[in-house]
């Protein structure tokens, strides 16, 4: 088997209320997203998406992941899907790094292997567990009162995981922390995401006055070198998300003890190939995991859903997906939906969804062996 053609769409993804990053550093209220559909010789189509959460959250953007598909297609052209570590290569020695950019044709080929294997990509992968995953939420960084508003309209779609975005303000936070954890429902799930907006100092002032509610802190600082500083300051538990992009990476924060929490964002470590590596050696140290879509459509939350069904239960914190955040559907309906809270991992082979070619309108790309 091998690819013949690859072709990529672009579609706007607006979301259903403007979001705010944490501090207020980034507004906005519309994704770029990008999906590649994959042709072979066989007859089997794959599709994958790469949805960066806007064009200047981390070194990741829309016209950046086309321009880099653009680059790496010839080298992936004529490869079998069904040998990932194969594509991984090709694409490596046509463009080092830019990470982001390869993860939607990556996505793609384990569509593509799974459909010719007969089973869902978790399946595939080794794992495949059928307990729904609950979603997490993503609350803008707000008001106390705002942060009250948008949490109850997750919990009345079934969320009981909550992301609450923080930074930027030491004591307001500390207050929002406070006012969120005493309306906090039982058996809900709140990790405070600080999105790398805290300098040292404010990091050790929040974590240290607040560690009589023990609460979970996600990316207290913007490099693996600040979180390493103020480690033995403070015992609040903490998830690495942004600074978790490469297998060394992950490594590094095992070893040191940096984190006690991935937060394995797809799009941003490269696929579910790279990001198995994560999970296996997150799983080696009994670090647990938060598995996320960076952003987009319900195929790249059911990308994320394939990688939390490969972990033990008890090992996955929650799932986070875009698709309620989103009033676009580009699958009519089809993927794993929020029901109460959760998504189900699909039985149908591959990725378990494909996009409506009418709702992605006309190709902004398409590249062709010579003999196809």
């Amino acid at each position: 088997m091998k690819i013949t053609r690859i072709t990529v769409y672009r579609q706007d993804l607006p979301l259903e209320h403007p979001y705010w990053l944490s501090g207020g550093r980034l507004k906005f209220d519309v994704l770029d997203a990008t999906f590649v559909r994959l042709d072979t010789d066989a007859g089997l189509v794959g599709w994958g998406e790469g949805t960066p959460w806007g064009h200047t959250y981390v070194p990741a953007h829309g016209p950046g992941l086309r321009a880099g598909i653009d680059t790496m297609a010839p080298f992936v052209l004529g490869h079998d899907p069904r040998r990932v570590l194969d594509v991984e290569r090709a694409m490596d020695l046509a463009l080092p790094g830019h990470l982001y950019a390869k993860a939607p044709i990556d996505m793609a080929c384990w569509d593509i292997a799974g459909q010719a294997a007969g089973l869902p990509i978790a399946d595939l992968m080794g794992g495949g567990s059928r307990r729904p995953k609950p979603i997490a939420s993503s609350v803008g960084a707000r008001s106390a009162d705002e942060t009250r508003v948008v949490m109850d309209r997750y919990r009345a779609r079934g969320y009981r995981a909550h992301s609450v975005k923080i930074g930027g303000d030491v004591e307001r936070d500390i207050a929002r922390i406070r006012d969120t954890e005493a309306n906090r429902r039982p058996g809900e799930i709140v990790l405070y995401d600080v999105n790398r907006g805290w300098s040292r100092q404010q990091a050790l002032r929040v974590m240290r006055a607040t560690e009589d509610l023990q609460v979970m802190f996600e990316q207290p600082g913007e490099t693996l070198d600040d979180i390493a500083a103020i480690r033995a300051k403070h015992a609040a538990p903490v998830s690495v998300d942004e600074a978790l992009v490469t297998l060394q990476d992950a490594t590094r924060i095992a070893r040191d003890g940096l984190a006690e929490v991935f937060g394995i964002k797809l799009n941003r470590v490269g696929g579910l190939t790279r990001a198995a590596r994560m999970r296996d050696v997150a799983l080696a140290h009994g670090i647990d995991m938060f598995v996320m879509a960076t952003g987009g459509s319900v195929l790249a939350d059911a990308e994320a859903l394939h990688l939390a069904a490969t972990l033990p239960d008890s090992a996955c914190q929650a799932v986070w997906a875009c698709q309620d955040m989103i009033t676009v559907d580009i699958a009519g309906g089809r993927g794993p939906r929020n029901v109460d809270g959760h998504l189900h991992l699909s039985e149908t082979s591959g990725l378990g969804v494909h996009p409506d070619a009418d709702a992605l309108g006309a190709p902004v790309a398409m590249y062709e062996s010579p003999a196809s």
